[in-house]
């Protein structure tokens, strides 16, 4: 009879303890820069990312668990950055975390989530380093994923534009002194080589400047048929102000920064006409997309979001990691991470249509068939091409994040 007490009062405690269990909540990172020069693609990703959270936990969650998303801004600093990924994994036990912005901040970063086993999944950092920094055959498993276009990407769509399509000669680069901007350049740089073509001018600037004279005389004098910009987004604008007070009109063709409110609003009208290559465009050109942009205006207000790109990949970032999370059933570090690269259902996103987005060699979600090119005009983004607004949301081509030769 006591061991059949005991047998019953056994059972009751594992049921309860699996009532707790079913209640606690699944903690997932969101990592960014908050404040400061970076803010609006940080705020971006992360009201994308909060806009993902309520819809899913109103929709039953996780495997029936909620979702509780554990914030933190690290400042685009790569101390900073470094502090909040160990109190992510330590103290908050987080079973992902998603974010990065800046490139540095991220390969400072990751690799503590490398070593803990547990998936960081970068929404907007583009540096052609971050998801190679723990490739196999060097390390057994990667757990770096990425839902933005990288750098090798983007600097060849940058190029086939202003070089191929557009017939331009005498580039001229201008990029900022971080590693986004110094490994975007080396990356045109070797676009542009490829073409035959060697720039006129490579000139660099630093975080806060306000007057790119010097550089832009030099990039004139050289005889610049075109300028080539890699920089995070404030100071971008220096560089269309600048060439305006210059007289100087020349195209102004760039990394994915130059859709950012922080660029198109301090240039004015002296930025329309600037391209460059976007995963997203803040336009209802599918029922998806307007459901979207609806919901987020509903949620955070204004009439356009500061940086699209940010919170589109942010948004699709938390969708593509709930379906690993159900297909693993677990919160387990390595089976989400097999989960991820072994993807068995497809998720509709609002950047593309994600059909096995990862596999276990290629950890970069985005590949070049998938970015179209923007324009600003007026104040917003717009399709550079009608033909892409035609067929806005593409699916990844076997070429990975990988830029064709």
């Amino acid at each position: 009879m006591n061991r059949l007490l005991a047998t019953v009062a056994a059972a009751a405690v594992l049921g309860l303890a699996s009532g707790a269990w079913a209640q606690e909540t699944i903690k997932i990172g969101v990592s960014g820069p908050f404040t400061g020069g970076s803010s609006s693609m940080g705020v971006s990703m992360r009201d994308g990312v909060r806009l993902a959270a309520d819809e899913i936990n109103a929709a039953g969650g996780v495997n029936g668990k909620k979702i509780e998303l554990v914030e933190r801004d690290e400042q685009a600093k790569n101390e900073v950055g470094v502090q909040v990924a160990q109190e992510l994994i330590n103290k908050e036990k987080v079973i992902a975390t998603v974010g990065y912005i800046n490139t540095g901040v991220a390969l400072a970063s990751q690799r503590f989530y490398q070593e803990a086993q547990i998936p960081v999944l970068n929404n907007v950092a583009t540096g052609t380093q971050i998801t190679k920094q723990f490739e196999p055959p060097e390390n057994k498993y990667n757990y770096v994923f990425r839902f933005s276009a990288n750098d090798t990407i983007q600097s060849a769509m940058i190029v086939d534009e202003a070089i191929g399509r557009s017939k331009f000669t005498k580039p001229a680069i201008l990029a900022d002194s971080t590693n986004y901007g110094q490994l975007g350049r080396a990356d045109l740089e070797a676009a542009l080589a490829k073409k035959g073509v060697k720039p006129v001018a490579v000139e660099k600037f630093n975080i806060g400047d306000t007057d790119m004279t010097p550089q832009l005389l030099r990039a004139k004098e050289g005889g610049a048929d075109v300028v080539l910009t890699y920089g995070i987004g404030p100071e971008l604008a220096q560089i269309a102000n600048g060439m305006a007070k210059l007289g100087w009109k020349v195209p102004l063709v760039g990394s994915w920064t130059l859709s950012m409110a922080s660029f198109i609003d301090t240039a004015g009208p002296n930025g329309d006409g600037a391209r460059m290559p976007q995963t997203f465009i803040e336009d209802a050109t599918t029922p998806k997309r307007k459901a979207f942009i609806d919901a987020y205006h509903k949620k955070f207000g204004g009439d356009k979001m500061p940086s699209p790109v940010s919170a589109a990949q942010g948004y699709d970032s938390l969708y593509v990691l709930k379906a690993a999370l159900e297909q693993a059933k677990s919160t387990e570090g390595p089976k989400i991470r097999e989960a991820l690269e072994n993807l068995n259902t497809k998720v509709e996103g609002v950047v593309q249509t994600y059909d096995k987005p990862f596999n276990a060699k290629d950890h970069d979600a985005v590949s070049y068939n998938v970015p179209v090119f923007g324009l600003v005009k007026g104040g917003r983004v717009v399709y550079a091409n009608e033909d892409d607004k035609k067929n806005p949301v593409r699916s990844k081509s076997g070429t990975g994040g990988v830029a064709p030769q």
